[in-house]
């Protein structure tokens, strides 16, 4: 079995880009409810994790009523 048998599923944006996408998972985010428990400028201390991910986060988040953790 591969390594991604052994990761729940995602449910993040396809277009989020590898490095993103691999920073989200080893702090052992992988579902876009995970995220409103952080706030944008905590995973923007991940490596890996820039603006252009957090918008993408952003995006895909708000039509299921979810956001951020707020500052």
């Amino acid at each position: 079995m591969s390594e991604q048998d052994h990761q729940p599923a995602s449910d993040f944006p396809p277009k989020l880009s590898n490095p993103a996408r691999r920073a989200l998972n080893g702090a052992g985010y992988f579902q876009l409810e995970q995220l409103t428990q952080v706030t944008e400028a905590e995973l923007l201390k991940l490596h890996g994790m820039g603006p252009k991910g957090i918008r993408q986060l952003r995006e895909a988040m708000e039509p299921k009523g979810l956001a951020f953790k707020k500052a």
